[in-house]
């Protein structure tokens, strides 16, 4: 029973037949056997760092890699596989199943009594594990049965059940900067025993600067598009294949943008676009619709975020920004991409243009910190709904004073409930359209019982008087 994790160090289930050299992928081919081999993470496995001084002393606690494809996290686990003392076992979430993690259990477990090893369990793609398998896993990663390393390109907070992420080491890789791709892929080029060999490929400098650009930090993405251009380049009268700028744009056909609607990518470039739009930097926000347009974003998300932009950071400095950005929703909704980027770029540059203002964002907090938090009093009767028969009856609306019947359409009175009364929810700012509506607000008072906005006025309450909702009198 116990001799399926006993006969070797590194089981990988699933697994079926190595293919010949020749057939390995060179990204496979290339894949660093060392710490030393392994290009970039220098803030985790850089001399000293402790991810390195526990691979190095093999002390491995659980962990979850976390980062974007191409970043490193299944090599590293590979490197600790083959340096570390322990069973090491391996498991892609996406074929591997409960039964499949109880008998990895079952087979640490047993060789742990038998013969006080560890077990390191790495599994692939954690975050595609449902709840019950991610709970299946809780007991043993907790007793220390098994040491836990997943691998994730989704943020674990997210899509890996808290019990299990407070158990575990959350370590996160960073996209490979176009420097790091470029010494994989000179290295692809030079070596001769796994790699292209560099006798036999000539790879222009242009065209090997771009390829490190354009893959995005994925270094599997680019040692793929080199591959690709090497075996479809044909060789010239001396053998050598020369590789061109043309050939890797072929190769690569189009730039790979990291984007899952679903995932970190997402909303993390939302959250630039947006706040790009608050900062008054038009480039910027049109730089990040552009990565979302590329990455074929819905224009239904961007416009949403949009006018939400529109009413939560220009507001009533510009009220003409929210009638911008549905304009552009409804716009973008009616001709579709690829058109629907201009009408979003023209209201894009609008709102990251226009005077900034988040007092209406404030005032409804404000208000709604109130409702949650104080007593809830009835509507004034003079306020309530005297529309039916028998409202004069009951009182409602009696003392209602019509502001229309008034001088400039308005009339002091009072609108809160009374323990409301004096509190101030609106506070205009000083920003475009928005100090006009100060200055008026200033010079009738705030409509509360009171004889100016800022809470600065004699304290004056209305006491309604008379008959009907338009009532006639008023009484001081």
């Amino acid at each position: 029973m116990a001799t399926r994790a006993i006969l070797g160090s590194v089981v990988a289930r699933g697994v079926v037949q190595v293919a010949s050299e020749a057939e390995v992928p060179l990204a496979a081919r290339m894949r660093p056997g060392s710490l030393d081999e392994f290009v970039g993470q220098e803030h985790l496995v850089g001399p000293g760092k402790p991810l390195r001084r526990s691979i190095e002393q093999d002390t491995i606690p659980s962990m979850i890699f976390y980062g974007p494809p191409g970043s490193g996290k299944t090599t590293l686990a590979r490197i600790i596989a083959s340096t570390t003392k322990s069973a090491f076992v391996q498991l892609n979430a996406v074929t591997s199943g409960v039964a499949d993690l109880r008998r990895v259990i079952e087979d640490a477990r047993e060789l742990r009594r038998m013969y006080r090893r560890r077990t390191i369990l790495f599994i692939d793609e954690i975050h595609r594990f449902n709840k019950a398998q991610q709970d299946a896993l809780l007991p043993a990663v907790e007793d220390g049965t098994v040491i836990l390393i997943g691998a994730t390109t989704e943020n674990p907070f997210f899509e890996v059940i808290p019990p299990l992420v407070s158990r575990t080491r959350v370590v996160e890789l960073r996209q490979l900067e176009p420097g790091e791709v470029m010494v994989i892929l000179k290295r692809a080029i030079d070596d001769p025993v796994r790699g292209l060999g560099g006798s036999t490929v000539q790879v222009a400098d242009d065209a090997l600067s771009y390829l490190a650009r354009m893959s995005n930090g994925d270094a599997r993405v680019a040692l793929n598009a080199l591959e690709l251009a090497y075996k479809t380049t044909p060789p010239g009268e001396s053998g050598v294949r020369v590789i061109t700028l043309d050939t890797i744009r072929e190769a690569l056909n189009r730039r790979t943008i990291v984007y899952d609607r679903a995932g970190d990518a997402h909303y993390d470039t939302a959250s630039a676009f947006i706040k790009s739009i608050r900062g008054s930097d038009p480039d910027a926000a049109l730089y990040w619709l552009a990565r979302m347009v590329e990455a074929g974003e819905d224009p239904k998300f961007i416009a949403r975020r949009m006018i939400i932009s529109a009413a939560e950071d220009i507001g009533l400095a510009d009220p003409q920004a929210l009638v911008l950005a549905v304009a552009a929703a409804r716009a973008a909704e009616f001709v579709g991409w690829p058109e629907a980027k201009i009408p979003l770029a023209e209201a894009v540059i609008y709102l990251a243009s226009a005077p900034k203002s988040n007092s209406a964002y404030l005032a409804i907090n404000r208000a709604q910190e109130a409702v949650r938090n104080e007593y809830a009093e009835p509507v004034p009767r003079h306020l309530r709904d005297a529309s039916y028969k028998g409202a004069a009856r009951l009182g409602h609306g009696k003392g209602y004073l019509y502001p229309h019947d008034y001088p400039g359409h308005y009339v002091s009175q009072q609108y809160l409930p009374a323990s409301q009364v004096g509190k101030i929810y609106y506070e205009p700012q000083d920003q475009g359209y928005e100090k006009e509506i100060k200055r008026r607000l200033s010079q009738r008072g705030s409509g509360n019982g009171e004889t100016g906005h800022d809470g600065a006025g004699d304290g004056v309450r209305v006491k309604c008087s008379g008959a009907g909702d338009r009532g006639l009198g008023v009484e001081i």
